[in-house]
Formats: C-alpha cells, sequence, structure tokens
C-alpha cells in the first residue's frame, strides 16, 4: 500500500531534503521544466537543498516550496529519495545498506494521519510501496561518481609533479572547502562547473538512472579531458586539483555525505602517500 502524501504532516514542512543531480532531473520532468529552470527556482546552495519557503505552516515550520496546502505535494510521482525514504533514514557502510528509524514500531510519526492510519509495514514492504528502487540506485551511483572526481583530484597532486614541487597550498584548502558554507564552495566553483554537476544537458526522456549517471559521468570526462592539456604550471595543476575536489565534496553534500568528514579523510589519505 503506498504512502500517499500528507495534507498537513512532518514530511512536508520543516525539513532538510539533498538532492542529486537524477533527482533535480526527476522533479523538473514532473514540473514540465527544465532542470535548470527548477534548480533556479527551487533549491539553494547551488542546487543541493530542496527550498522549504512555502506559505503553510505545520507547527511554526514552513512547508516545501512545492507542497499545496489542502493538496499535498504537486511534484508527488518526481519526488526525491529522502521524501519517499521519510521517516526513514538510509546508511552505507562496508557496501551494506541499512535503514534507520527512531521508534519500536515503523511508521513511526505521530502527527501524520496518512502514515498513523496505515496497517503496520515491515521496511521492505515500505520502501516498495514508496517505489525507491531506481532513486537508491541513483544515489549510489553519485557516490561513485563523488569518488571518481575525488580520485582525479588525487591524481592531480600526486601524479604529475604537483605534490613533489614542493606545494604546500592544496591540502590545507582541501580541508578548507570541507569545512565551508555550500553557497561558498558553489561560487568557489563557478556556474559553467557547476551547471555540468548539477543539470547536466542529458538526453530527454532518460528514464532509467545508471544510464543518467553514465552519460553525466561522460560528459564531465569530456570537459575535464579537455581542460588537462592547458595544464602547463604547477599553479594551474593547483587550481585545477583543487576544482576537482571541491566538485566531489559540492556532490557530496547532495547526496548526503559529510563534506568535512570526507576532505580530512582525504587529505589523510593523500599525505599518506607523500
Amino acid at each position: 500500500m503506498p504512502l500517499t502524501c500528507s495534507r498537513a504532516g512532518t514530511c512536508c514542512h520543516g525539513n532538510l531534503v539533498l538532492l542529486n543531480p537524477w533527482e533535480i532531473y526527476s522533479l523538473a520532468s514532473e514540473k514540465k521544466i527544465s532542470p535548470k529552470e527548477f534548480r533556479d527556482q527551487y533549491t539553494e546552495f547551488g542546487g543541493t537543498k530542496l527550498l522549504f519557503n512555502g506559505s503553510s505552516s505545520f507547527k511554526g515550520k514552513k512547508s516545501c516550496t512545492l507542497y499545496v496546502e489542502n493538496f499535498g505535494c504537486s511534484v508527488h510521482l518526481g519526488r526525491p529519495l529522502a521524501c519517499r525514504l521519510f521517516p526513514l533514514g538510509r546508511q552505507i557502510q562496508n557496501n551494506e545498506t541499512t535503514y534507520i528509524f527512531e521508534g519500536k514500531t515503523f511508521p513511526c510519526l505521530k502527527d501524520c494521519p496518512d502514515v498513523t492510519l496505515l496497517p503496520k509495514l515491515s521496511v521492505a514492504t515500505y520502501l516498495k510501496g514508496q517505489a525507491t528502487d531506481k532513486f537508491e540506485s541513483a544515489q549510489d551511483a553519485y557516490l561513485e561518481l563523488m569518488q571518481n572526481l575525488a580520485d582525479i583530484a588525487f591524481e592531480l597532486l600526486l601524479d604529475t609533479g604537483l605534490a613533489q614541487s614542493g606545494d604546500t597550498k592544496t591540502l590545507p584548502l582541501w580541508k578548507i572547502m570541507g569545512n565551508e558554507e555550500p553557497e561558498m564552495l558553489a561560487n568557489r566553483i563557478g556556474k559553467d562547473w557547476l551547471d555540468i554537476l548539477m543539470v547536466p544537458e542529458i538526453s530527454d526522456n532518460c528514464s532509467d538512472p545508471i544510464s543518467f549517471v553514465h552519460e553525466h559521468n561522460e560528459l564531465l570526462q569530456i570537459k575535464i579531458e579537455a581542460v588537462l592539456p592547458t595544464l602547463k604550471s604547477n599553479e594551474a595543476l593547483h587550481q585545477t586539483c583543487v576544482l576537482m575536489m571541491a566538485l566531489a565534496l559540492h556532490l557530496a553534500r547532495a547526496i548526503g555525505a559529510n563534506p568535512a568528514s570526507l576532505a580530512m579523510h582525504w587529505c589523510e589519505t593523500a599525505e599518506g602517500y607523500l
């Protein structure tokens, strides 16, 4: 039994909903606008966070900008993974996925009649009703793409002679970026790279998330490969190395990872090779 969107509940009010590029594409398709238009109108922090500035209020919390009072979610079929999982959390550790929720019963919300009136469900049944499979596949694929971008940053640092040149700027800047506010990191990346990272021009009607992420990765690789031959100085290598890590950290935030922890981990890893 699928969960319907509540007309007055906690899921559409005052929450943190992060978005990866596939989710922006899905929401934009449901809204019948371009991904760029959707990002500019309905998100913040360079497209990584859904706006919650709607007119409806529940317990003093603003509604999602896509919420329509006395109706519910206006893009329910295209809603992102965070909305589909709510109130669950999803965690991947050692290649194993676990689902986390509070309380002894599931679902465990007090204020949402559309949930509390449902029979008690297993997590597996709930996930099936929410049709999370495509959106989980997209999240996992973007986790891999994020690591690919970080690997490029590692290669620029360690395999080009940059680290051996006496560079002392790159790793400290990685750490700084891990703790930067989302707006600052987005500004550091710049519009062109932010567009290709968050709202890539993917073939229309791409309903398969794995194909979407694969095509997205190819677009990024083409753009990166066009830049590499121009890197004629250590300063140019440093700047591009920092940019690649900034892209990885921005995407990390979009998929719910902790940029600060990742930046520290990647710095410690790089230091182990120096």
